[in-house]
């Protein structure tokens, strides 16, 4: 790691090699699946932590959420009979898993990562402080947001756009797993479905295509953050997008880049 790296300082070169300042990169539970049916896949922990080091060492501030889905559903425990805030709950508690696998990940490829947890975790986490999180971006640490917003009925799609605002991000990066971009319907299920490079964040509303829930959406459309949707398949795609290369879905409030 350079000296510039270790104290937070990022070389002049490296900033101009990036197309972003701050992003916020937010990532399914099931992109750390890999191949598996259930849980996290170490392997593809690494190569996604791999990623972000890289665009980190661009100069680009970079901030996390990360879902829950490879543990915990709260929406499908709801449909089995648990009480739904209960359920949401739960699914917070699961995505800190996750997160303190990315950080540890992270960690070891030498970059200095903080955990901002919405509901209180001592112990593992700092308390989400949205000045405090906007600092730990300035000095050059990786920010890793948690429990989604801390409330129940909300998803961390929402969470990714609320916190991304938050911050004053550029742009939200999503990372999926099995796809590599917006199709106008589900091409695991329809070989027929077309792949769509570019929309306005009405037309995905209007047209129900899955990007993100529609309270996300929503508050994306009306602040105009960009949103770039890709497949996480490519070990590179996140340097990609980052570098200002077309890679999947772009999604604006103009429908163009």
């Amino acid at each position: 790691m350079s000296a510039e790296a270790e104290t937070g300082v990022l070389d002049e070169p490296a900033q101009r090699d990036a197309g972003f300042r701050r992003v916020l990169l937010k990532l399914s539970g099931e992109s750390l699946m890999g191949q598996l049916e259930y849980g996290m896949d170490p392997e593809r922990v690494a190569a996604i932590a791999g990623q972000i080091e890289r665009v980190h060492g661009r100069g680009v501030e970079i901030a996390v959420v990360i879902g829950a889905g490879n543990i915990y559903r709260g929406m499908t425990a709801a449909a089995g009979g648990m009480d739904r805030a209960t359920a949401d709950y739960a699914g917070m508690l699961a995505t800190l898993l996750n997160c303190l696998a990315v950080q540890d990940a992270l960690e070891r490829a030498g970059v200095h990562t903080r955990i901002l947890s919405a509901i209180t975790v001592s112990e593992v986490a700092e308390p989400y402080i949205r000045r405090r999180a906007i600092r730990h971006l300035e000095k050059g640490r990786v920010v890793i947001f948690a429990a989604g917003t801390g409330n129940p009925f909300f998803t961390t799609d929402t969470a990714a756009a609320l916190r991304a605002l938050e911050i004053g991000a550029e742009a939200i990066l999503m990372g999926k797993n099995g796809v590599d971009g917006v199709y106008d319907g589900d091409p695991r299920e329809d070989p027929s479905a077309t792949f769509l490079p570019e929309l306005t964040h009405r037309d995905a509303l209007e047209r129900g295509l899955k990007v993100m829930d529609t309270t996300a959406l929503s508050l994306c459309m009306d602040n105009g953050l960009p949103i770039y949707v890709f497949g996480l398949d490519d070990e590179r795609n996140i340097e990609r997008v980052v570098a200002g290369e077309q890679v999947g879905t772009t999604i604006t409030t103009g429908g163009g880049k």
